[in-house]
């Protein structure tokens, strides 16, 4: 099954129509390999269909984070970055000073969805997080 395809079928079975502007917009954000702005995505798409606007971008990103095939995330810049996800949870590491950013496997946060699920009854969503710092060579640096 093609991708563009899988996408239609799960849409489908969620419940919500599928259109040619969604199926552009998740296959942007599918076949990118990297997070992209609403902007970003706008672009890409508008190179097949030129009338798609900015706010079907969003609508249409919002419905794939309800479904969590996509992530939003504050990198720290002036917009929000979305990236295809698929239901895997990752996270990242940024640099506040030089913008490095490291993946960072989710086992780190294994146990703190355990704690705070026995400490206060609550079910953390801990699928996409960007945790800023300092990366060592920044570190480095600032100690020199």
């Amino acid at each position: 099954m093609s991708c563009e395809q899988e996408t239609a079928t799960t849409l489908r079975e969620s419940g919500f129509r599928v259109t040619p502007q969604r199926l552009l917009v998740a296959s942007a954000l599918r076949h990118a390999g990297r997070h992209l702005s609403a902007a970003e995505i706008a672009e890409e798409v508008r190179a097949v269909y030129p009338v798609v606007d900015l706010s079907t971008v969003y609508r249409t990103v919002e419905m794939l984070k309800r479904l969590h095939l996509a992530t939003a995330t504050d990198m720290g810049g002036d917009d929000l970055l979305f990236e295809w996800s698929a239901g895997e949870a990752h996270h990242h590491l940024i640099c506040s000073s030089c913008r490095k950013m490291q993946v960072l496997d989710h086992a780190y946060l294994n146990s703190l969805a355990e704690e705070v699920g026995r400490d206060f009854g609550f079910e953390a969503d801990l699928q996409h997080f960007a945790i800023f710092g300092l990366c060592s060579d920044c570190r480095e640096g600032a100690q020199a």
